[in-house]
């Protein structure tokens, strides 16, 4: 959605935004702000759903399941489901 929007400065040198633009504004939300010669743009930053540092230190953190695989037993099972497949061809 592009929008052409004219806002005002005020005395204190900050924006006036209708409300067409502020009902788009949620509280923690961060923008980046783009200064150019006679623009200045805000683009939204965008989080990942996941902090994946903190998902993959949980990973290292957590014990092996009962049913847990080696890397070893991955690699029989791979190895002997390409076989299968191989057969059956």
């Amino acid at each position: 959605m592009i929008e052409n929007v004219v806002v005002k400065v005020n005395p204190d040198r900050k924006f006036e935004l209708p409300p067409e633009i502020t009902d788009q504004l949620r509280v923690g939300d961060e923008y980046k702000v783009l200064v150019t010669e006679g623009e200045i743009v805000l683009r939204k930053v965008e989080k990942p759903l996941v902090d994946l540092d903190e998902f993959f230190n949980s990973l290292e953190q957590m014990e092996p399941g009962p049913n847990h695989l080696s890397l070893q037993e991955i690699s029989d099972v791979v190895k002997e489901m390409r076989r299968e497949r191989q057969s059956n061809q």
